[in-house]
């Protein structure tokens, strides 16, 4: 394997341009941020500013060229106009010097500096910036989506809010600023398994009469909790103990601090990197491009095309190992206690005692109105989903926060990923969505496979609701599948296939459901 000296990272996907040198550590960073006039950020523009800067910031880092044994630079994902600017200074970079070109990954780039600069080794990943936000996790080979956002990023949403004030760009830290000076007010907060949406939010955000400091205070809060509840969620599911903050919106202390509390409950270990690794730099590119060229990845140059909507979970990732995770998914049939990401199920004498356990990361009103509002719902939804048809746990007493039915005996569908067990699976989703009912929270750990009948049996109704619009079925699939990718990746396509065989034998729209996934799958994230 050849030892590489120096190498020239460039980052230019969107707002920051920067490069970077790194050999065994960082050598130099720079950066020259594009800032709007007004309004966010205008493509073309940024490109223009891009290829005006360009020769003076690689020429501020480059002193030796003699050293410069690769040159790596964001491929993707990322503005188009901002990508092929970077892309085509590298490409000349490479051919000048004599030396290999390596594509880069933006979120892969911000994963891997993040584990360098804090030393985690396998870490569930919130990916927080502008245009991404995502929890990202390593198994089998790639870093796999466990969820992310249905339409825009969580810079962009806070962006988007601040322009509205007439905020300058970015927002996100003067909301911060403000949001230390109110107090919670109610705001919607959309989470669907392990994705969550932020347009209405942010609409409710725009639209509210309360004072500046307060809705910025609730939008923060709000927010914010969503991405630590689908990063418990991702945690649970993966067996994974600890935590990565990157993204720029990674700076924001609040967000850390509920993250740090959130691990805390769990036992887990917490990890942000120092501010300079947190937004777009130089530095991810170059570190990432090293580890690549290290094990033999590099790029013809008539191969390295742009790639705008380049998703962290296409990258085969060689240089990384598996790490043995804590078993976290075996179906409890000695346990006596179970948590999962949400609530502590209690067994004892053949029933199941769930209950929804307070999240210190929350404001007390919005964890007290969540517990609130999906122990009823679950409790009515489960009793819905029974009538229709569906393998439902009996219940036999609630409360405000608790929920007493019987213990379902078997195994958790994600350890027996058969074909057979999983079109048991679709065939149970079908005559749940026939019944107008989402999941919401549609994972392999939330259904059954009972040992007496081999049914299989639905459970955690948490995150339910009646809904019979054609793309909250898809959005309860899409979670599932993803789900099925990142736990089952060899085997993923032919899972897909066996439910939504199914799926199709107990629900009529099942052909369309199956299209509105696929076409939410293909959705662009960097918006």
């Amino acid at each position: 394997m050849p030892v590489f000296g120096q190498i020239l990272g460039i980052e230019g996907t969107a707002w920051n341009l920067s490069a970077a040198l790194f050999d065994r550590d960082l050598i130099s960073l720079v950066s020259r941020p594009y800032s709007p006039a007004h309004g966010g950020i205008h493509p073309r523009e940024a490109a223009q500013h891009h290829a005006s800067v360009m020769k003076e910031l690689v020429s501020s880092i480059l002193k030796d060229p003699d050293k410069i044994t690769g040159i790596a630079f964001s491929q993707g994902p990322g503005l188009g106009p901002c990508l092929r600017t970077v892309a085509t200074a590298a490409r000349s970079l490479a051919l000048a010097l004599d030396v290999p070109l390596v594509g880069v990954n933006h979120c892969v780039a911000h994963v891997e500096i993040g584990c360098f600069a804090t030393g985690c080794r396998d870490p569930i990943v919130l990916y927080a910036s502008g245009a991404n936000t995502q929890v990202i996790g390593y198994l089998n080979g790639r870093y796999r989506i466990f969820g992310e956002t249905l339409d825009i990023g969580i810079g962009n949403a806070l962006d988007k809010f601040a322009r509205s004030k007439d905020l300058p760009h970015p927002g996100g830290p003067i909301i911060e600023t403000q949001a230390k000076l109110g107090k919670y007010r109610e705001l919607p907060y959309t989470v669907k398994g392990m994705d969550l949406a932020f347009s209405g939010l942010v609409s409710a955000a725009k639209d509210s009469k309360a004072t500046l400091p307060d809705v910025c205070h609730s939008l923060q809060e709000t927010a914010f909790a969503m991405c630590v509840e689908v990063t418990e969620r991702a945690m649970s599911l993966a067996g994974k103990n600890e935590v990565l903050l990157v993204g720029g919106v990674g700076a924001n202390r609040r967000l850390q601090e509920m993250l740090r509390v959130m691990c805390e409950e769990r036992g887990a270990q917490f990890y942000v990197p120092e501010q300079k690794y947190l937004g777009d730099n130089g530095a991810m590119i170059a570190y990432t491009g090293k580890l690549m060229l290290e094990n033999g990845l590099s790029l013809p140059i008539e191969s390295s095309q742009i790639k705008p909507s380049f998703r962290s979970d296409e990258v085969e990732v060689t240089w990384k190992y598996e790490i043995p995770r804590a078993g976290n998914d075996i179906f409890p049939g000695y346990m006596t206690q179970k948590r999962g990401a949400e609530a502590v199920v209690t067994f004892r004498n053949g029933t199941a005692e769930k209950r929804r356990i307070p999240k210190l990361y929350r404001v007390h009103a919005l964890d007290n109105r969540l517990i609130a509002e999906r122990t009823r719902a679950e409790a009515r939804l489960i009793a819905a989903a029974r009538k229709g048809g569906v393998p439902t746990p009996i219940m036999s007493d609630i409360t405000a926060d608790t929920i007493v039915m019987e213990q379902v005996r078997g195994t958790l569908l994600t350890q027996n990923l058969t074909e057979a067990a999983v079109h048991k699976a679709g065939r149970m989703v079908g005559k749940l969505h026939t019944s107008g009912i989402m999941h919401g929270d549609l994972t392999t750990s939330n259904m059954i496979l009972r040992e007496e009948d081999g049914a299989c049996v639905l459970i955690d109704f948490g995150l339910a609701q009646v809904n019979s619009e054609i793309e909250q079925r898809g959005v309860d699939i899409h979670v599932l599948f993803q789900t099925l990718e990142s736990t089952a990746p060899e085997h993923a396509d032919a899972l897909k296939a066996a439910f939504a065989s199914g799926y199709a034998e107990t629900f009529v729209g099942a052909a369309d459901v199956i299209t509105r996934e696929h076409e939410i799958e293909l959705r662009g994230r960097y918006l």
